[in-house]
This record gives C-alpha cells, structure tokens and sequence, in this order.
C-alpha cells in the first residue's frame, strides 16, 4: 500500500480549508468520534504536533467553533 506524504507548507497552505471543513461538520452536529475520523482532524492534529506554538489542537478548534455556534444562537 503506497502512503503519500504531506510536507508542513502544504499543511500550512491548506489550513483555512482544514478549519473550514471541521466548521462545517461541527455544524452539522457530528460526534467527537467522528470528527476523530475525518481528514481534515488527521490534518490538523498532525500541524499542531509539528507546530503547536502556531496551530492549535483540532480538540481546541473544535470547542472554539462549539462556542461561536452556541453564541449565534443566544445572541
């Protein structure tokens, strides 16, 4: 089985995209399971491991996304 690597500019170049994916599936009320599961978690978990003073955790992320939601919906 062939593995394809990904360098950190690329990680780097994608990360709006990364961020913009977990939005969404954190909109549509996905598990924390699930996120675990997707490419875009892998992705981020893997640019906070190579740079966590820049990037920060998916788990992180994910809560700061959870708040905003949660913030839209009382405000």
């Amino acid at each position: 089985m062939t593995t394809s690597r990904i360098s950190i500019g690329e990680l780097e170049a994608k990360y709006p995209l990364y961020c913009k994916a977990l939005q969404i599936l954190v909109k549509q009320g996905k598990s924390c399971s699930q996120l675990r599961r997707t490419l875009c978690w892998d992705r981020l978990r893997l640019l906070n491991r190579s740079l966590p003073k820049q990037y920060k955790s998916p788990e992180r992320l994910m809560l700061i996304i959870q708040a905003n939601i949660s913030a839209e919906k009382n405000g």
